[in-house]
C-alpha cells in the first residue's frame, strides 16, 4: 500500500499493479509528481526531502485508511521518495482503484492535499543561494481545509 524510498519508482509498473489487482472496480487514477527546477522566486536544483522513519509510514496509512472511509475504494498504492532527489525527477505516486471514477479522483486528490501539507515530510529546495526550507503555500492549506482537516 505505501512506500517510503530514495530510490525512484517505475510509473508504468506501479499503475500495471493497480490494474491487474483492480478485480471489478471501473476506475483507475494516477498522479504522478514531479520535483519543479524553479519556485516562486528562484531555480530549483534538486530537492532534500527528510522524515522519521515509522512515523512517516504510520501517517502514510493513517490517511490512505482515512480515504478509504470517505470513499468506496478498491486498492490504493502511495510512494513518496525521501532523500535528494535531483530537478525533473519524480517524487510521489499516488494510485486509486474504484468502482466509479469521481471516488478514485476525489481520494487521489484528498491524499495529495494531505502529503502537501501534513504528512511528517520535511523539504529543502537546492537553490543558487544553497539549501532553503519549504513551507507549504497558503493554497496547500486551503486544499487540505475543504477536506476538514487542519495543517
Amino acid at each position: 500500500m505505501i512506500s517510503v524510498q530514495e530510490e525512484d519508482f517505475d510509473h508504468c509498473n506501479e499503475y500495471q499493479a493497480l490494474r491487474d489487482n483492480a478485480d471489478s472496480d471501473g476506475a483507475v487514477v494516477t498522479f504522478t509528481g514531479l520535483v519543479r527546477d524553479f519556485n516562486l522566486e528562484s531555480s530549483v536544483s534538486s530537492i532534500v526531502i527528510e522524515h522519521y522513519p515509522g512515523m512517516t509510514e504510520k501517517s502514510l496509512l493513517t490517511i490512505c485508511s482515512e480515504a478509504k472511509k470517505r470513499w468506496q475504494l478498491g486498492h490504493i498504492r502511495l510512494i513518496h521518495r525521501v532523500g535528494l532527489i535531483a530537478s525533473s525527477e519524480q517524487i510521489v505516486f499516488v494510485g486509486v482503484t474504484s468502482k466509479h471514477r469521481k471516488n478514485a479522483f476525489a481520494a487521489c486528490e484528498f491524499i495529495m492535499d494531505y502529503l502537501k501539507t501534513s504528512a511528517p515530510l520535511w523539504k529543502q529546495e537546492g537553490t543558487p543561494q544553497g539549501l532553503k526550507w519549504v513551507d507549504s503555500k497558503a493554497s496547500d492549506n486551503e486544499a487540505i481545509e475543504k477536506w476538514g482537516l487542519a495543517n
